[in-house]
């Protein structure tokens, strides 16, 4: 089997580099990840690409929820990924859609003009996609280079089999990379039955503030997340799936 890519999604320079040293080959940067990824600081970017020697791929996504984006948001989305690679990123990471779930071709086409040579992560915009079949012919026809899927469920595991087909349909012409709930254990599972190339992870553990003074009754964002808890990598999990990539390898 050839090299598999472990890439770790990350929303700080702490996890960045926990990452990074644990053994993760690349990362996605991306801002939020309590809410599912939105476009990070391009200063965050610079910091990591100064400090820390491993490739970076760039989220753009200028808000969470759906993919379907306004004539502003989509402006921002082409200004960003030029910003993105004038400051050095390695890939970038997006998605358009259409109302009817379609890949939105013009816009995507259009974002890609922007990338110039970087590399291409079609993000889980595909997992909403109507037809994944469709969708993947699609990306292959855009020149992209990968696609982040769960195979259309919330968990990998779930979505497998979808997977293993989407593995078929891109051939040689694009790398399908399994993501959302994705541990040592699941890689294992997967590199079992199926050749798949590239994993994605997050990894990651909740810790606690350090704030001792606390305000129980005020929330700064979405009511159900407390203001005193956050999101990092965990080492021990980007080791232990470093760990099964590399059985893998020799």
């Amino acid at each position: 089997m050839g090299e598999i890519m472990l890439e770790c999604c990350v929303d700080s320079f702490e996890s960045a580099r926990t990452a990074k040293e644990a053994g993760a080959k690349r990362l996605e940067l991306c801002g939020d990840l309590m809410i599912g990824g939105t476009t990070p600081s391009p200063k965050l970017l610079e910091m990591i690409k100064i400090r820390l020697d491993i490739p970076v791929h760039v989220l753009v996504r200028p808000r969470f929820g759906d993919f379907l984006y306004s004539d502003e948001e989509f402006s921002l989305m082409r200004s960003e990924i030029h910003h993105f690679r004038e400051l050095g990123a390695d890939g970038v990471v997006f998605g358009c859609l259409t109302k009817d779930g379609r890949l939105d071709m013009r816009r995507m086409e259009s974002l890609m003009q922007k990338t110039m040579g970087m590399s291409v992560t079609l993000n889980r915009a595909f997992d909403m996609c109507a037809n994944p079949y469709e969708a993947m012919i699609q990306a292959i026809e855009l020149g992209i280079d990968t696609v982040l899927t769960s195979g259309q469920k919330n968990c990998c595991t779930d979505g497998k089999e979808l997977l293993k087909n989407l593995l078929e349909v891109a051939g040689k012409d694009i790398t399908v990379m399994v993501g959302s709930g994705v541990n040592a254990a699941v890689i294992e599972e997967f590199l079992r039955e199926a050749p798949f190339e590239a994993f994605h992870m997050s990894g990651k553990k909740t810790v606690q503030s350090e704030m001792e003074y606390r305000k129980p009754d005020v929330s700064m964002g979405l009511p159900m997340m407390s203001e005193y808890e956050r999101f990092v990598t965990d080492a021990e999990e980007v080791k232990k799936a470093a760990a099964v990539i590399e059985k893998y390898h020799s």
